[in-house]
Order: structure tokens, then sequence, then C-alpha cells
């Protein structure tokens, strides 16, 4: 197996560093998704939830054609909305992404969030995905997590997903599926960075084989340009690219925080899937195992730890708060 890629439990590799579709403009992500391939990306984290996987797959297929890389090159994740947890809804749903994407087969299809809501028909869904109408009231639907799990172990048994997962769920869920799963769980993906380091969680998943991603690295950075209630929790808080030991890593290593925040992550076998808009940080992005971290540098970056979380519908749903993180 290669520094550069994670081994997951359904026998496949991951790539440690992958590009981010979260927040990239659906008119823009064909070309973006080309260009991060030219820059050497090979792993694109996408999800129904981004309306952008038509546009992404289209820049792959470009790419592909053009003799950049092979199918096999590549590695896809995308990720079953809220709306689509009932047995029939999520297979119909799946088929539809893989569709979209138009690549195949999807590499990694994972839960989005352990939050079941009720069927939307996709053809007049409107964003932001959470809420079903203008007063921003979700409503939840009854569904058990087996039932959304045994739906994505289907998409494995008729080849549309090679691995699969889940994103957003703690600890006493991971438990309950193992009990019954008949395909591994290859990876769990969440928000990790300094400010919320979930040191328990991490271990807890990589004792069971568990693949770990994470999403927003940079903490507060990813949520400013945000919806107001999106982006209340990270206005007042302290970048992490300006934290003392970050900067000081940085400066010691000769690389920027960012790097800086993304090694913290892969040298403890953790996936990123950050993304950029500017060529050299996207190149910056990729480089995450050319330098270590020492160990007193990776203790005081986690001592930044204030168990703050941004991506929280507890908090950002307001007439109807899922707390799935109490």
């Amino acid at each position: 197996m290669s520094r550069n890629t994670v081994k997951l439990a359904s026998g496949h590799e991951m790539p440690l560093a992958g590009f981010g579709l979260w927040k990239v403009p659906r008119e823009t992500c064909a070309d973006t998704v080309y260009n991060a391939i030219k820059v050497g990306y090979r792993l694109f984290d996408g999800a129904y939830d981004y309306q952008n996987e038509a546009e992404a797959g289209e820049g792959i297929r470009r790419a592909i054609s053009d003799g950049l890389v092979r199918r096999e090159d590549i590695f896809i994740t995308t990720k079953l909305w809220n709306n689509y947890h009932r047995k029939e809804h999520a297979l119909k749903m799946a088929k539809a992404q893989n569709d979209a994407w138009g690549l195949g087969y999807i590499d990694l299809f994972l839960i989005h969030f352990p939050s079941a809501l009720k069927y939307i028909d996709p053809e007049v869904r409107r964003y932001p995905a959470w809420w079903m109408d203008d007063e921003g009231t979700v409503s939840p639907d009854c569904v058990p997590v087996r039932e959304t799990w045994e739906s994505l172990e289907q998409l494995v048994d008729d080849g549309i997903a090679k691995s699969i997962g889940v994103s957003n769920f703690q600890a006493q869920m991971l438990y309950d599926i193992l009990c019954y799963a008949r395909h591994p769980i290859s990876s769990l993906q969440i928000e990790h960075h300094p400010y919320l380091v979930q040191p328990d969680l991490i271990q807890m998943a990589q004792e069971n084989g568990i693949a770990v991603t994470a999403y927003s690295s940079f903490g507060p950075q990813s949520f400013l340009e945000l919806p107001d209630k999106f982006r209340e929790r990270a206005a007042d808080v302290p970048l992490l690219f300006n934290a003392l030991p970050v900067k000081t890593a940085a400066a010691k290593h000769g690389v920027t925080p960012a790097q800086v925040l993304l090694r913290w992550a892969t040298q403890r076998n953790v996936a990123v899937i950050p993304k950029s808009n500017s060529s050299e940080r996207l190149k910056q992005n990729l480089d995450v195992i050319s330098f270590d971290l020492t160990a007193g540098e990776l203790e005081s970056i986690s001592a930044l730890d204030k168990n703050l979380r941004f991506n929280d519908p507890g908090f950002y749903l307001p007439n109807y708060p899922l707390r799935i993180f109490a």
C-alpha cells in the first residue's frame, strides 16, 4: 500500500488526499475537476446535496477522453441525502446518482447524515436541502439506519458501489451497524480539525477497521461564506491558520499553515478533502506526506480542541433542530 493511500475494509484503496466538491458552483464544476486532475488529484468527494454530480462527472470524463487518467485511476465518493433513506427511495436515488456521474460505478457511497427526513421528489427539490418549506422546517421520517445501510449493501451486490460507509455518525451507531453489516463499513467521514478533534471517535473507528476522512480541515474557514445561521459559530472564532502552534510548525517546516493542518490529520492516517480555487494552493493541499510533524507539534495542535462543531443541524435548523450530536 502506498503512503498516499488508505486501505479500506472492502479491500480497495482510497487516496489519502482528495478534492472536496462542497460549494463548488455547478457552472464551473466540470472545469474545476478537470484542472484538479491535471494538478494530480484522483479522489473527488461529492454528494447529491452539493448538486454538482453531473458536472463533476463531466470533468472526469473529459480528462479520461483526453488521456490524462483512466477510470480506475479515479476514486469517487458520493453520499445519499436524508430524504431518501427508505429502501425504495435509496436504491432509486443511488442509481440516479451513479447515472449522473456517468462513470459506471461509485467507489465509495456514504449515508450523508444519520437523519431520515420525509421523501421529497427530487424533481421538485428546493435548496437549501435541509429545509422542506420557506419557514425552514424539516420533517423527520422514522427509518431505521439498518434499512438504509442494507440498501447501500444492495448497491455493492449490484456492482453500483465498490465500498460503502457513513458520514456524521457517532460511535454507538457504528457499533450498531457492525452487528449486522454484510459488507464492511469502509469509511467514516466527519468534521475534523483542531477545534473539533474527536479522538475517541477516531480511535474507535480505526480499531474497527473503518477509515476516517476529515472534512472542514481548516475549521471556521469553511463556514464564513455561508448564510447567517450556518456561519454564526464560525464568525467570531480565530482562524486556525493564525493559531500559534500551527504558525510555528509551518515556519519550522517551510510549509503553509494549511499544509500543517492537513498533515496533522494525514499523519494520524485520517484522509482529507480540501478544496481551493488557487492552482498553487491546489498543489500544496495535495502535498500531505512530504514532511512529518513531531509528536510535540501534533500534541500542541490537538490541544487547540474546543469541541466546537460548525456543521451542526441541532444548531442551525431554526424550527426543528436535529440534535444528532447530543
